[in-house]
């Protein structure tokens, strides 16, 4: 007890020098002083047991999109935020899902008949492994079919595998492909083997990925055991969102609004062949009966024998999947805390709450920290602490099958988010161990590394941007790629974006992410819900309570310069007679100049004279205004939807980060063809961003 008090006089200390020293971006010296003193309240107010509270309501049974207990989390969440005395609004939308696992089956027909496990094992040691609403191994947007063949084995399945077979002459037409996890998104391993002529596909999890291999397996540790699957959706089609419904939301069929939509049997992405993913113990049994020549370098895995690139014709599988697809409705729950002075200015924060299984790491423990978030900045405002912006929280549904309701909802405000929306903080899976960290667009990298700087890392009288950094001059942020809630905001309107939180082990989209793995192995002092919590609750109160937004302008030319120095790099790994992006280094460097000039302005103008509101309104506007440079009508060559000019989720690997995402593209393709017309588009986005900031200095 006396170390606890002793860390504790150590942060206030620490703090308390911080504070007396400290300038906040975007905040005047006065406006600051009252910032600091919310922040305090804000942090004080933070009740730390009430994201156990909300973890257990919301993840004590499996809530599948679509199913009733979906709707009863739903209905929880959008009490808990009423209580908290948010204006909650329900979203409907009716998509086009897979309406459930249906029916499945994988069995060794010869050289003997042996039916493989699909789901897993009880423990005696998890109370939660034996509840009977959890599902089988399955993946969202199989095919349907019933198909015994002979077996071919594509490592992970990547587009560079398929290659590989077909040039070691493995043909896959009409044989089952085996191929485990990692390495690219799941639907990409299903697309490809449909491609090359497969007849069905089984994904598995290997042990050299994520099994014994790698440590303890559960219960004893955080790893894959043999019985353990991993679920997901298979979609691929070419925007993210609803499969019918590309650039609008997908309105319910009862509704006022007719949303036209397209017919399932023509869109492509939709896959025709039966796919469903098992356990390493189930692959074992058939990778052990294999018989063909022995793998490549790197494709071997963890099983104890030498895989095999065939099966031969003494072994063939058998894979069944029948399973239904058409219209489910979904619900996006949204919750606003009207702003004082500018209402019509919205920072938004988000998580889905839709899992495969009990979800409590993967997404909830993030949809937990939001509703403890929620009851805080509630108390606050009926204090009379409420934030000068509007802070939305929002509950996206029927992410795991395609990040989907967050890309309907930004459709349907399309327009609206363009003009209002300050920044997006996407914090999937937020709470799910004590290793904090954030993948961001440019302008808000400094915004989340100081408010880091104001919380307190749990037993440790360090900050979490001390043990985030980790000695370094600055902790290492990433870049936004693929996968989550993020996608529609940033890489569709071009809405500055964060993804983060403190990430930990992972049963990822397993039967056993449950409370008993989150208790034994994610935080079993539940300490940090509450600490995440507080770093993004400062965070988005900077953003919502600033005078002048808080972006950091000079992170553009930055990162710019990072980003084209790596394209040039790919490009010239195949074309040597390439000279680079001369017009878009120009550009870049010209930015560099006014971005400098316009941070500094900035601080320059909060340090002085009081701004009135009409023209710190039209301040931010344009501000906000800034990141829309990047968002290209005419969008990537792999799919207009994607517009961002900055970045993109991997069109390859579904998961990855592509910078510079039309010149990624070529290099991918190992194409000039196109080179010139993208040196030409970027330097065009990058000058007009140049352009608003050369204004804002001049208004400013």
């Amino acid at each position: 007890m006396k170390k606890h008090y002793l860390l504790t006089f150590i942060f206030v200390g620490l703090m308390a020098l911080q504070l007396q020293s400290q300038t906040i971006d975007g905040f005047s010296k006065n406006s600051g002083s009252k910032q600091m003193d919310f922040e305090k309240q804000f942090k004080e107010t933070v009740d730390f047991s009430r994201f156990r509270i909300h973890l257990e309501a919301i993840t004590s049974e499996p809530h599948v999109a679509g199913t009733a207990a979906n709707e009863k989390v739903k209905d929880y969440m959008v009490e808990s935020m009423k209580k908290s005395g948010w204006e909650v609004n329900v979203y409907p939308y009716d998509l086009y899902l897979s309406k459930g696992p249906g029916e499945s089956l994988i069995e060794i027909v010869t050289p003997i008949r042996q039916p493989l496990n699909q789901q897993e094992n009880i423990l005696t040691e998890d109370p939660y492994s034996s509840n009977p609403n959890l599902w089988k191994g399955w993946n969202a947007f199989s095919g349907s079919g019933d198909v015994t063949a002979e077996v071919v084995y594509a490592n992970y399945g990547t587009k560079a595998d398929f290659e590989k077979l077909k040039e070691l002459g493995i043909d896959v037409k009409g044989k089952i492909v085996l191929a485990r996890y990692g390495g690219n998104f799941r639907g990409y391993k299903a697309k490809f083997a449909e491609q090359y002529g497969a007849a069905g596909l089984i994904i598995f999890t290997d042990p050299a990925d994520a099994g014994y291999m790698k440590g303890p397996v559960y219960p004893e540790g955080t790893y894959y055991d043999e019985s353990s699957i991993q679920r997901g959706s298979l979609l691929t089609v070419d925007w993210t969102g609803d499969a019918l419904t590309p650039f609008e939301p997908a309105l319910p069929l009862d509704g006022k609004t007719k949303i036209k939509r397209l017919d399932p049997a023509e869109v492509e992405g939709l896959l025709t062949i039966p796919v469903t993913p098992i356990g390493y113990g189930a692959a074992k049994e058939i990778i052990g009966k294999m018989k063909g020549k022995a793998v490549p370098a790197g494709w071997q895995g963890g099983l104890p024998f030498t895989y095999r690139l065939e099966g031969g014709k003494e072994l063939t599988v058998r894979l069944k999947v029948q399973q239904e697809k058409g219209m489910v409705r979904a619900n996006n729950v949204v919750g606003t805390l009207k702003g004082e002075l500018y209402p019509d200015e919205w920072i938004i924060l988000g998580c889905h709450y839709d899992a495969w299984g009990f979800g409590s790491t993967d997404p909830n423990s993030g949809t937990a920290m939001l509703l403890s978030m929620a009851e805080t900045m509630g108390k606050m405002a009926k204090d009379g602490k409420r934030p000068a912006r509007s802070i939305l929280i929002a509950h996206w549904d029927a992410e795991e099958h395609a990040v989907i309701g967050s890309t309907e909802w930004v459709e349907q405000f399309r327009d609206e988010l363009g003009a209002k929306a300050v920044a997006y903080i996407n914090l999937d899976a937020a709470v799910s161990g004590r290793n904090f960290g954030t993948a961001s667009s440019p302008t808000l990298k400094k915004v989340i590394m100081e408010s880091a700087k104001q919380v307190a890392y749990p037993d440790s009288a360090k900050t979490v941007y001390d043990v985030w950094a980790a000695g370094k001059p600055e902790p290492s942020i990433g870049n936004l790629g693929g996968g989550s809630d993020h996608i529609a905001f940033y890489m569709h309107v071009g809405i500055p974006s964060i993804s983060g939180g403190a990430s930990g082990p992972s049963l990822y989209h397993t039967n056993y992410d449950n409370l008993h793995f989150y208790e034994k192995f994610a935080d079993p002092t539940f300490k940090m819900g509450g600490t995440v919590e507080q770093v993004i609750g400062i965070m988005a109160l900077r953003l919502a309570n600033a005078e002048i937004i808080p972006y950091e302008a000079s992170r553009y030319s930055k990162d710019l310069a990072t980003h084209f120095e790596n394209s040039e790099k790919s490009v010239k790994a195949y074309d040597k007679n390439f000279n680079g992006f001369e017009k878009s280094k120009e550009a870049v460097t010209a930015l560099k100049s006014s971005a400098e000039a316009l941070d500094s302005k900035i601080a320059s103008v909060l340090a002085g004279s009081q701004l009135d509101s009409k023209k710190i309104k039209a301040i931010n506007k344009d501000l906000i205004a800034l990141e829309k440079s990047f968002i290209d009508p005419k969008g990537m060559y792999y799919g207009n939807w994607y517009r961002s000019l900055y970045a993109s989720t991997d069109p390859f690997s579904g998961y990855a980060s592509w910078m510079l995402p039309g010149i990624q593209y070529e290099a991918e393709m190992k194409s000039s063809a196109r080179l010139t017309e993208w040196d030409d588009r970027y330097s065009k986005a990058i000058l007009d961003l140049k352009s608003k900031m050369d204004v804002l200095l001049k208004t400013l």
